[in-house]
């Protein structure tokens, strides 16, 4: 109904915990729009003009509008929706867990580990939504060609590496981009000793913190 709205910002409002509001001046009508809080981060000062764009929908007789910084985002978010159980606010959460690539790399992969670090996001939700939306967002990202990374350990020890990773105390986020870089960047290869991933995980993440 909605595709887009380009506007001045006229705030943003913190409502709960990871809840954000923006309100979206356009032709001097202000418009509420649900964000996730990713976005708060890359949105410019008040006063300047965005574009967001929006998925409209009406629950309990309620009209909301959602907004997200680009098409992907908001594409993900409404496959998200599609699957039984998953609510707007979940679907704003692992979008906020995880970036983008990382998001649909997960999901393609059958990483559940990853998905449950989402804040309401239990194992059966996580398999459900890696079994529901695997072979959708394979053509989804086909069509918009969109890349995901494809950087990181062999399957038999992912796991081990990130629930070590996780309980350092690392994000979901963090591992994902670490073990990414790792492969890709360091040349580090798959079938390297569990210790070793972990290793040059910790090392490229401690570099980032201490720059």
């Amino acid at each position: 109904m909605i595709s887009y709205l380009k506007g001045i910002v006229a705030g943003i409002q913190n409502n709960n915990g990871p809840r954000y509001t923006l309100t979206l001046e356009v032709n001097g009508i202000g418009y509420d729009l649900q964000i996730p809080a990713r976005l708060v981060q890359q949105l410019p000062n008040s006063g300047s003009e965005v574009q967001i764009f929006t998925h409209y929908q009406v629950r309990e007789e309620i009209p909301m509008l959602y907004g997200f910084g680009s098409p992907g985002e908001r594409d993900v978010f409404r496959h998200l929706l599609s699957v039984s159980g998953v609510g707007a606010a979940l679907a704003i959460a692992l979008l906020d867990t995880l970036e983008l690539p990382e998001l649909v790399q997960t999901i393609i992969t059958g990483n559940i580990q990853l998905l449950i670090q989402a804040p309401g996001v239990g194992k059966k939700i996580a398999e459900r939504i890696c079994l529901e939306l695997k072979s959708k967002l394979v053509e989804w990202r086909k069509t918009a060609g969109f890349f995901v990374a494809t950087g990181g350990p062999a399957p038999g020890i992912l796991e081990e590496v990130q629930m070590t990773l996780l309980a350092l105390g690392y994000t979901a986020n963090e591992v994902s981009h670490a073990l990414h870089v790792v492969s890709e960047d360091i040349g580090l290869p798959k079938d390297a000793y569990v210790e070793e991933w972990i290793k040059q995980a910790i090392a490229h993440l401690s570099s980032e913190y201490s720059q």
